[in-house]
């Protein structure tokens, strides 16, 4: 079969003939319909996140956001047959430790990220294989368009898991969301979906214009302003700050934006992982935030039981991930759609849907 296979940091990918992925006993192999072409592969390729553990080998095949329909079943797995369209979080998760029995398996003692590591090729891929599929899979409306589900198993989801359920955003609050990338165009999308007033913030007039489409109600140009967390305090009511602001790149100056715009009480979402400039270290305002009794948050993808949230919320028309897609390819064109990551002007969230 056909794959999008990594030779080395920085080292172009390449297309290349592989074999299938065996089928374990408690795994499944899927057809690959569409996978999301994520940052997070991109910093992968780059070398980013050794300071995590994650080291890609040359033959790693990316790609963590699928949807598919199953062509084979492992002996052990009752809940899903050869057919079924499912998709699945980034983050496998085992279902047996403390975090997966409280319905935090995002958070799995044993996860395994895939497309990552050797042992869990990823869905750049005419084919790729699902561990654990009786705790990971998650059935897919045949209704619902593959290319809008390829971008639920990470940014979508990392913004709804961090959105609904880390903190608490209401109608009528204020949150401001600083970059508007993809997972950071989710998180716009969600919280205003929840009826909060949303001020997007990011220094591409494109990426603001489509903030402004998926729900922004203001913008803050950041190259426009002296001050980002001035800025943004002046939209809200005396200026006393946001409820909840949603840091969605990683790196030091949005993280610091995003802390000092809160108002006293106020909440950060800390959805962007950080390159190798921050190495996962990023200093932030700590007296000011006991003072305040401001909250930190974080949010790593989405267990599988939240889904169906995200489903009914399609059907009845309240979200619509399918807005934040704004380019489609072939898995020949995976190389240099991941190439043009880096340069930081890809508009939300590419797909493959074609292998």
């Amino acid at each position: 079969m056909k794959a999008v296979v990594f030779q080395g940091v920085d080292e172009p990918l390449a297309v290349e003939n592989v074999d299938r992925p065996e089928c374990e006993a408690d795994g499944v192999v899927v057809e690959t319909e569409a996978c999301g072409i994520c940052r997070s592969d991109w910093h992968a390729w780059q070398g980013d996140w050794d300071w995590i553990g994650l080291v890609p080998s040359p033959g790693l095949i990316f790609g963590h956001e699928p949807v598919g329909r199953v062509v084979e079943v492992g002996e052990n797995v009752d809940r899903v047959s050869e057919g079924d369209r499912v998709t699945n979080p980034f983050n496998l998760s085992d279902g047996t430790c403390p975090h997966c029995r409280a319905g935090r398996a995002n958070i799995c003692e044993r996860s395994v990220p895939m497309g990552f590591v050797p042992f869990q090729q990823g869905a750049f891929a005419e084919e790729y294989p699902v561990r654990n599929a009786d705790q990971n899979l998650v059935q897919v409306p045949d209704a619902v368009d593959p290319a809008e589900v390829a971008g639920l198993g990470c940014r979508f989801a990392t913004a709804f898991h961090g959105v609904v359920h880390r903190v608490d955003v209401t109608a009528g609050d204020w949150v401001a969301v600083h970059g508007c990338g993809g997972v950071g165009l989710s998180a716009i999308h969600v919280a205003s979906a929840l009826g909060a007033n949303v001020i997007a913030v990011d220094i591409a007039a494109d990426k603001l214009a489509m903030a402004e489409e998926v729900g922004a109600v203001e913008t803050v140009d950041a190259t426009a302003v002296d001050d980002v967390p001035q800025a943004v305090k002046a939209y809200t009511e005396r200026s006393r700050g946001v409820a909840v602001s949603v840091d969605a790149l990683g790196v030091a100056e949005t993280v610091q934006n995003s802390v000092n715009s809160l108002g006293k009480g106020g909440q950060h979402l800390q959805i962007g992982m950080t390159t190798s400039d921050e190495a996962g270290e990023i200093a932030v305002p700590i007296d000011t935030m006991v003072t305040d009794e401001r909250e930190f948050y974080g949010s790593y993808g989405m267990p599988p039981n939240e889904y169906d949230e995200i489903f009914r919320m399609m059907t009845a028309g309240t979200i619509d991930p399918g807005t934040i897609v704004t380019e489609t390819c072939s898995l020949e064109d995976v190389p240099d759609v991941m190439d043009r990551l880096g340069e930081y002007d890809t508009l939300g969230i590419p797909v493959c849907t074609e292998f």
